[in-house]
């Protein structure tokens, strides 16, 4: 289950994800139905609530996306 499965209030989802995950978080995310592989990218904001949604900023993407709509990925680690 995915921290936006959960029953939260958008507020406690926010903070949440938050808590768990920071700005530049990689993450995976759909702009509409949450179908195929999606997009890659990172965040570039907090969670915040905005018209009753817990919602992100993602880089490269004008307007916020759901948290309903955004994976976090783990990052990869490059060996030298």
């Amino acid at each position: 289950m995915n921290i936006a499965q959960q029953t939260l209030t958008a507020e406690g989802l926010a903070h949440k994800w938050n808590k768990t995950f920071p700005v530049g978080t990689r993450c995976r995310y759909w702009t509409g139905v949450r179908s195929g592989i999606g997009k890659l990218s990172r965040t570039r904001t907090e969670a915040q609530v905005v018209g009753g949604h817990a919602v992100v900023w993602i880089e490269g993407q004008t307007g916020c996306i759901a948290l309903s709509h955004v994976e976090p990925l783990p990052e990869t680690k490059v060996i030298p």
